[in-house]
């Protein structure tokens, strides 16, 4: 149960002030910050902002409950898009992808209809030709773009240590930077406005890529007869050895479903924005088809929801085998 809360600014909607006297001095000489996308990242970035001191306002399309514990910290909530930029002046989006940033900028109620300056930070994973495109109109109304998409996980979202990849004009990408380092460990400029979401779909064309062979190279070793075990007993510890690959086996030695928490549905989505890259590019990616095929393959077969290392007991089970260690040993 919620007790009852001061009433918002918007109404309808949830107001708390509740932050502690050392971030209420904080926060005056800070910008309003808007948040969009309270998801498994979303919400521990969001956390992380009000943590140090940023006056912060969210809307929820779908998680209205971490939405409320958001609010319950010090958080105001918003009743549209266009309401949170009527109150910021830097907006934070954490969503699905392009379409789901087109929708929240440019459809009905979007930031956009504001009608006001505003700085907006797109942290989705997104197609660099539409974040190019869409910053270019947006430039047009008095609006800034950058691209800064995510590296790393929910937990790392949790404690403040993403690394970001961040691509836009410099002047935006300064102003953005303090408020980027709430949450983030690491923050590299990697170019102009689209290079930040071209880094990260390279980023996970590689991590994907390795999701894919681990997956073909047990089923194959299980054919064999070697287990995950064995495999793992050579891997660990060996030059092949990494973090992806250490949250991967985390789920299949230990079957622990939040190793890695990012849906094969989204990895088809960022494989299939690679592919359309490389075809803008001129650039053969057949490596890329592979992979992408694979996840295709997974979803096809309703396995869409489930986070990336499961991807091993999909292909392990279309190949007639299993990498589950029996009961008993």
């Amino acid at each position: 149960m919620h007790a009852a809360r001061k009433c918002a600014a918007v109404p309808g909607q949830r107001h708390a002030s509740r932050q502690k006297p050392e971030q209420q001095g904080k926060t005056n000489m800070k910008q309003q910050i808007g948040f969009i996308g309270l998801g498994a990242m979303g919400s521990g970035m969001a956390a992380n902002l009000l943590a140090k001191g940023w006056p912060l306002t969210v809307w929820a399309h779908r998680n209205q409950e971490a939405a409320l514990k958001l609010v319950d910290a010090g958080a105001r909530q918003a009743a549209t898009p266009r309401a949170l930029a009527e109150s910021c002046d830097i907006v934070l989006l954490c969503v699905t992808g392009s379409p789901q940033v087109e929708a929240v900028v440019k459809g009905p109620d979007g930031l956009a209809s504001a009608g006001k300056s505003l700085l907006i930070i797109d942290c989705s994973t997104s197609n660099p030709s539409s974040t190019i495109s869409l910053a270019a109109e947006l430039a047009a109304q008095g609006v800034a773009l950058i691209d800064a998409p995510l590296a790393r996980t929910p937990k790392e979202a949790a404690e403040g240590k993403l690394d970001v990849m961040v691509g836009g004009a410099a002047e935006a990408v300064a102003r953005a930077r303090p408020v980027l380092e709430a949450f983030a460990a690491r923050i590299v400029h990697t170019g102009p406005t689209g290079s930040g979401h071209t880094m990260k779909l390279l980023n996970n064309f590689i991590s994907m890529g390795y999701s894919a062979i681990y997956s073909e190279a047990l089923t194959l070793g299980a054919k064999a007869g070697l287990t995950p075990q064995v495999f793992n007993s050579v891997i660990s510890g060996s030059r092949m050895d990494c973090g992806f690959y250490q949250a991967f086996f985390d789920f299949v030695l230990n079957r622990n479903e939040n190793a890695q928490r990012f849906a094969i549905a989204n990895a088809l989505k960022d494989m299939t924005y690679l592919a359309s890259f490389a075809q803008a590019a001129g650039v053969a990616n057949p490596v890329g088809a592979v992979v992408r095929n694979g996840f295709a393959t997974a979803v096809a077969t309703g396995h869409g929801e489930k986070f990336v290392p499961a991807l091993s007991d999909i292909v392990a089970g279309l190949n007639g085998v299993s990498l589950a260690e029996p009961p008993g040993e």
